[in-house]
């Protein structure tokens, strides 16, 4: 699970953090950022943001991902899978180095893939390492990797900042100070403030790379994101938090606005492992009593496409599920008291995200209006990692889940935050993992989603939308993001 965050900006006061009248020269960048990770290492925590900065600039991984879902070579030029599907063969890019400058190797392959493997590993997404049976380091420059299941989704996992390849020799000390193969180093971090990255002289593809220094600005509210821009103390602001606030800069021909898709699904998540959640006639009740277009109207000011199951519209395998539970209050009402939770008290945890506590306030309206008290408590995203997402100490709470090809959450089984667990899901999950003919896959996801709404596991809210708000000089953004991160080697800033 990752996420997309919080938006730290300052109003124009607070924008005396030290923003320059001018953003960046030609050859630098200077971006705005949701949200401002707990560390910096995407190997070990969930936060999106940590992607958005690190991987594919500082850390890389055997492949890549294309904006167009793509999956293309990187520390990996090459690879062969044997006929029965079970073992990759990978030809490894030579003459690499970290940026500590020690040498990159089949070794450093074997290393993070065990680690990540390893019984102890607090990789966030473990999970797509189970099929894997063995890596061997052939030579230097050759990795093989066993599997003990095909596996639909390894080539597009091994692009992914979970598989990020990190050196035995700076791995301790990569949650402060990363030490990647990327075209970007680390430089500095002041926390509440910034974080600088500069590019890699030693990089394979240097004169690939425009940019000399890259730096993050992390800004928490609405307004003061949209004060820095206007000001041009930024550059760029690729996940704009104000959807309310966009016409401003679409009229201003200094700026363009982009309004893309991203892989993130905006849920209404209650936690099926305490009652009443436990309940199905009460998950559905909750799903009726939710109105989604009053929620993207008044959270996202229309700005985002609802959803009905937990897949993206964009996607090929998509079925419009949003007519499962047509908005009923009075209908919701008396579920709730034929379930004889009527009246009784919820408590709606959010992370400090504009979409989140915007969406959660409605909601707390709408479940007001069908006999329920829906307490709404704020809370940090560090508090909300910590206690619902590690502890699942909470009743509801609302969360975009940016990874790609997640639907497999719900096979995480009871540990997981959600609570939920059904042998039958899980069962398809595996069928939908190892299918590897994308029509017969599509098919399964298909059935997936009309499951998981019929067992309203949660309230399927709206796809979180990608908006983003660059000066014209910045050319080369990914205007969708089907992955988590966005390459900055191929971003140009013309001054």
């Amino acid at each position: 699970m990752s996420e997309f965050s919080r938006i730290f900006a300052a109003t124009t006061v607070a924008l005396g953090m030290g923003l320059s009248p001018l953003a960046a020269a030609a050859d630098q960048i200077i971006i705005g950022l949701q949200q401002e990770p707990t560390t910096l290492d995407p190997t070990a925590d969930a936060t999106a943001s940590i992607d958005g900065m690190m991987t594919m600039n500082v850390f890389e991984a055997l492949t890549i991902v294309a904006e167009n879902g793509e999956v293309q070579p990187n520390l990996a030029t090459g690879w062969k899978i044997s006929d029965d599907g079970l073992t990759y063969t990978f030809q490894l890019a030579q003459d690499v180095t970290f940026h500590d400058g020690t040498t990159f190797d089949a070794d450093d392959v074997v290393f993070s893939f065990n680690r990540a493997m390893a019984e102890d590993s607090v990789n966030p997404s473990k999970s797509i390492f189970k099929p894997i049976e063995s890596v061997t380091a052939i030579d230097p420059h050759t990795v093989e990797i066993k599997l003990s299941r095909k596996d639909a989704f390894f080539l597009f996992n091994m692009g992914q900042g979970d598989s990020a390849i990190v050196a035995s020799e700076s791995v301790d000390t990569n949650n402060t100070n990363p030490v990647g193969t990327g075209p970007f180093k680390f430089d500095s971090w002041t926390r509440g403030d910034r974080l600088t990255l500069v590019k890699n002289p030693d990089y394979r593809d240097a004169a690939g790379v425009a940019l000399d220094k890259v730096e993050f600005r992390f800004i928490s509210d609405p307004s003061a994101a949209t004060a820095a821009m206007m000001a041009e103390e930024l550059d760029a602001f690729p996940g704009f938090p104000a959807p309310e606030l966009l016409v401003q800069f679409e009229a201003d021909p200094r700026f363009r606005v982009n309004i893309g898709s991203t892989e993130g699904e905006v849920i209404l998540a209650m936690n099926n492992s305490k009652p009443p959640f436990d309940n199905i006639e009460v998950r559905r009740a909750v799903a009726t009593a939710v109105n989604r277009d009053e929620i993207i109207e008044g959270a996202m000011y229309g700005q985002a496409v609802p959803i009905g199951s937990f897949y993206p519209p964009h996607g090929t395998a998509y079925v419009d599920l949003t007519d499962a539970y047509p908005h009923d209050t009075a209908k919701a009402k008396q579920m709730f008291t034929d379930a004889g939770v009527e009246g009784t008290t919820m408590t709606l945890r959010v992370p400090p995200f504009p979409y989140a506590t915007r969406s959660a306030e409605i909601i707390q309206s709408e479940l007001a209006a069908a006999g329920i008290d829906a307490k709404v408590e704020n809370v940090e995203w560090g508090f909300w990692i910590d206690e619902i997402y590690k502890k699942k100490n909470y009743d509801m709470t609302i969360i975009a889940h940016t990874s790609p090809n997640d639907m497999g959450n719900f096979a995480r089984g009871p540990d997981y935050f959600y609570g939920y667990d059904d042998a039958t899901f899980n069962d398809l999950w595996g069928q939908i993992e190892t299918e590897t003919d994308p029509a017969k896959r599509d098919a399964l996801l298909q059935e997936g989603q009309r499951f998981l709404t019929d067992q309203s596991v949660h309230v399927f809210l709206f796809q979180l939308p990608l908006l983003g708000v660059f000066k014209t000089s910045v050319e080369g953004y990914w205007s969708s993001a089907p992955v988590l991160y966005m390459p900055l080697k191929g971003v140009t800033n013309a001054g």
